[in-house]
């Protein structure tokens, strides 16, 4: 299935008048209500009027992804994402990101192989500005481009795929796939971000050539929906937009599904504990009648815990992972069958993909089931419903639907495809495209184990040579355009939207508590604090159960029971399999989790309101009746250790677990990892998980929160249930001060071959309060590292071209807090870029921040509130964190009159006091080898630090 959050365009086309011919669509039986026209310059325009929340998002599509490249000149879409947030004619170098910033909003951009889209969150306000920004990097890019913003953005891009492909455990899964399965030439055989060789290979005037083809009004469209008033936004649209000339014409692309003469195998040897082995057979394209019944067998096949990949290979153990899924892209779709396999019981490859012929033979003899369809159904439904419930969503789903289908909301079109389907259309796709047909078999083994792949490699990937045939681009000229208003002046926001906590009921569940004698007093109080709010935005509910102590009810040196014991409550129940759970959760379209973080143990129900009360019946189930069953537990445990040691081949990983034990040390819990080690995982027992479970599931520290299209009286007696649950006395832990000690030193933690180094410089700090010291020094090192347009974002980033993104901050608990800077950076750039994070915050601790900077921190924190409790999601979180930290309902309008009254002599003094980088360690997971010698110019001793295994 096409995912409505994909987003693509065509291509530019020529240009012309100021006039506009509108079409007005609004259609009676859509899910989602809009109006669309079309300027004459080729623009569309979809609106979406939506009143319950003051914000607004904007959203631009270009119809150009990856697959409009050419041969020798990938990742040119992407790339030119990039481009398009640094500076055009009237907007200054990263100045886009300072004023969606100042103003309260949010930001980004994505690009696929179809689509590269720019979107907008910003109060209402907000809405003038954001349409102008986004009017002049379309029609005034061209002549801010320049070949300094060239150099650095390539060098970004490098960093991005170095950390998301090169360095990542299977980064190179999806290049590799594409390569062996689509002949050399076709739009999908290289990857949206790139090849490295073919960015080194062209020029600043190669990419202005790729956006004067591509990005023309004609070839977009904008969407904007929220709480606007629809005259005033064409009245914009109108003026910032109509003068935009139209650019060349685009033709649509032609439908290419892959096709395969004979199956290819290919290995990849990666730095992998895990095997994995994917299987890739060509199907149809994005809308296709086949479609709907090709994703149907996915699920029947491997979509989860009802599927038959998982009877086949998880329960037993054979793989911790195994999925079917049908991805479609506009030109062509896959049919992919993977399983991440098990060391420890499986001796190579070819015994998985036996088990998935095997599976392939079973379901031909067992057929398609009346469950199997329904669970579609109800995933669908529930999916859809679930995807209206931000703005962004909505718009999104609309400019999907228009770049696609020519139809913004194809939402009612797509729900009857997906009933209409038969168990005999399932059968019969399964026979056309799966049964039998040659696919791209990928096999991913560890390095040096290539004897573990299916079968040798019988097909040897295009060998990518494109040099002599890549002749650079002339300088391009941007098109002169002529208004009758003055562009270079910033359109003035309107007034800003007052937005406060959302209006909440609240309740208490007296409850009993038990214990070793009588009268025996329950540590966390007497009553079950519910929080909740009433909404009717869209049909569903969310439930969240808090319940504190989580990780740290963990002994330092059995670390990993709690989290093991919340993986055992999303298994079987007393009652039901864990198969028969999903099923149940399944067909209702409702889900529910179990998981354990931090300071807590989190329970998350997510439901459409027709379904809560069965949805809560399984979860009475699910909390008051665990299984513990032994198969489980064995399972569980088995893959909880082979996924450590998986792990450990993530230098992010690894960074994260060197910070925790050098700020609390191994004898400590908060030095442990939360999953636990491979020691202390196995001598985990079932009676441990029992025992916690017993001992820490209880309602002495639960808070819940339930928000939702559900009244206060009906919600109290859905989870009625909670009343009865039984208290048990226990306490939760306590840590005494942590000192940062004497000179700060650098831990290296080798990670060989690595082409990206990961670093944190940390040191202990403030733990969290609302109106105090560490609310004002999040404030202060807003400018420092908290936000895109920081001082060390743009330097190392920016300027420097070292990383992907830098960052720094203050995290803060209840008894534990800290400060960070960290980034992943290219390995040449290593410690030039840890000299540039101290020089940083030397200069910002003994300066601190400007004027100007106090007065953009102060804008975009107090008008941001518009975006923080749009979702159900984003209510229950306020929510939760107001019963975790006893927050009364007033304390974010006192924040804001802090906000308001700091001064930066008063942020500037949290600077200099907190900011001292000798007192502050340096974690390096990085090739050892190559950065030992390197990093004792930093003039601090380097120890060489194992990370807890």
């Amino acid at each position: 299935m096409l995912a409505a959050s994909i987003f693509a365009l065509g291509a530019c086309q020529p240009a012309n008048n100021n006039s506009t011919e509108t079409k007005s669509e609004q259609l009676s039986g859509s899910v989602i209500k809009y109006e669309k026209y079309q300027l004459a310059n080729g623009l569309t325009v979809i609106l979406h009027e939506d009143q319950s929340d003051p914000l607004v998002e904007v959203n631009i599509t270009y119809h150009v992804g990856s697959a409009r490249e050419e041969l020798g000149r990938s990742g040119f879409a992407h790339f030119f994402e990039h481009m398009m947030f640094q500076g055009s004619e009237n907007v200054a170098d990263e100045e886009h990101f300072k004023i969606v910033t100042e103003a309260g909003g949010s930001m980004n951009g994505s690009t696929n192989a179809d689509i590269t889209n720019y979107y907008q969150t910003v109060p209402i306000n907000q809405l003038e500005k954001v349409l102008w920004l986004e009017a002049d990097r379309m029609g005034f890019l061209l002549d801010a481009v320049t070949q300094e913003k060239f150099e650095n953005q390539r060098e970004t891009v490098k960093n991005e795929r170095g950390q998301r492909v090169d360095n990542q455990p299977y980064g190179l899964r999806f290049e590799r796939t594409g390569e062996a399965l689509y002949p050399e030439g076709h739009p999908y055989s290289w990857s949206t971000i790139g090849y490295v060789e073919d960015l080194d290979r062209v020029n600043v005037n190669d990419l202005k050539k790729f956006f004067q083809k591509w990005y023309g009004p004609n070839n977009a469209v904008l969407t904007i929906g929220g709480a606007i008033d629809k005259a005033q936004t064409k009245a914009w649209v109108e003026k910032y937009f109509a003068t935009i000339p139209r650019g060349p014409e685009v033709t649509k692309a032609e439908k290419a599904p892959a096709k395969l003469a004979e199956t290819r195998f290919i290995t990849l040897e990666d730095k992998v504990h895990l095997p994995l082995l994917q299987i890739t057979l060509p199907t149809v394209y994005a809308k296709h009648p086949d479609e709907p019944a090709l994703d149907v067998l996915a699920d029947i096949l491997g979509g989860g815990k009802t599927s038959l990949l998982y009877k086949n290979m998880v329960q037993n153990g054979l793989a911790l992972q195994a999925f079917a899924g049908h991805p479609c892209r506009e030109l062509a779709c896959e049919f992919q069958l993977l399983a991440l396999v098990n060391p420890e019981k499986v001796q190579g490859l070819q015994q998985m993909q036996t088990i998935i012929n095997e599976t392939l033979a079973e379901f031909e003899q067992r057929g398609v089931q009346d469950d199997d369809l329904q669970r579609t159904k109800a995933g669908i439904e529930s999916g859809t419903i679930f995807g209206l419930q931000s703005v962004a969503g909505k718009v999104r789903q609309l400019a999907s639907g228009q770049i696609f289908d020519n139809e913004p909301d194809g939402i009612q079109a797509d729900i009857e495809r997906y009933n209409a389907v038969t168990k005999d259309d399932v059968m019969r796709v399964f026979d056309k495209y799966v049964k039998n047909k040659p696919a791209v078999v990928l096999s991913i083994v560890p390095e040096g184990q290539a004897q573990l792949a299916v079968a040798a490699q019988n097909f040897s990937l295009p060998v990518r040579e494109y040099d002599a045939q890549t002749e650079l681009a002339d300088a391009i000229e941007q098109t002169k355009i002529a208004d009758n208003f003055d562009r270079s002046l910033q359109p003035a926001a309107g007034v800003n939207p007052i937005v406060g906590i959302p209006e909440f009921w609240s309740h208490t569940f007296d409850r009993d508590v038990v214990g070793e004698g009588a009268g025996v007093q329950n540590t966390g109080g007497q009553s079950i604090e519910i929080l909740g709010v009433d909404t009717d935005e869209t049909p569903t509910v969310f439930m969240n159960i808090a319940i504190e102590g989580g990780p740290l009810l963990d002994s330092a040196d059995k670390p990993g029971i709690a989290v093991m014991t919340a993986q055992m409550m999303n298994e079987s129940t007393a009652l039901s399999s864990n198969v028969e759970v999903a099923n149940r959760l399944a067909l209702l379209g409702s889900s529910i989790s179990f998981s354990a973080s931090g300071r807590y143990t989190n329970v998350y129900v997510s439901s459409l309101t027709k379904n809560l009360s069965e949805t809560m019946t399984i979860l009475q189930e699910m909390l008051f009746s665990p299984g513990f069953k032994e198969a489980d537990f064995a399972r569980l445990k088995q893959n909880t250790l082979q996924g450590l040691q998986q792990a450990l081949k993530n230098p992010s990983t690894l960074a994260s677990r060197a910070s925790s034990v050098v700020l609390f040390g191994e004898s400590n819990i908060l030095g442990m990892p939360e999953e636990g080690t491979t020691q202390s995982v196995q001598a985990i027992t079932l009676e441990d998980l029992k025992a916690f479970y017993d001992n820490y599931y209880r309602p002495n520290f639960a808070d819940v929160v339930i928000v939702g299209d559900i009244p206060k009286a009906e919600a109290i007696e859905t989870i009625s249930f909670l009343s009865a649950w039984e208290g048990k006395e226990y306490t939760l832990p306590s840590f005494g001060e942590f000192a940062n000690a004497g000179k700060g030193k650098i831990y290296l933690v080798d990670n060989p071959g690595g082409v990206q180094s990961v670093i944190s410089i940390l040191k202990h700090a403030l733990v969290f309060d609302a109106e105090g010291e560490y609310f004002k020094s999040g404030l202060m090192n807003f400018p420092l590292g908290g936000m895109f347009n920081s001082r060390i974002n743009l330097n190392l980033r920016e300027d420097k071209g070292y990383t992907y993104g830098a960052r720094s901050g203050f995290n803060g608990g209840k008894m534990t807090g800290t400060f960070s800077a960290s980034a992943d950076v290219a390995g040449q750039h290593t410690v030039a870029s840890i000299q540039e994070f101290l020089k940083e915050m030397d200069k910002y601790q003994a300066s601190g921040m400007t004027q100007d900077e106090l007065e953009l921190m102060k804008k975009a924190y107090t008008q941001r509130d518009a975006l923080s409790s749009e979702t159900p999601t984003r209510k229950a979180g306020i929510l939760i964190r107001m019963l975790g930290y006893d927050l009364d309902k007033d304390y974010r309008k006192r924040q804001k009159e802090i906000i308001n009254n700091a001064t930066t002599e008063e942020l500037n003094a949290l600077a200099a006091k907190w900011l001292d980088t000798d007192s502050m360690d340096i974690i390096v997971v990085g090739d050892a080898a190559t950065l030992r010698e390197k990093l004792s110019v930093l003039d601090r001793q380097i120890i060489d630090l194992e990370v807890p295994k």
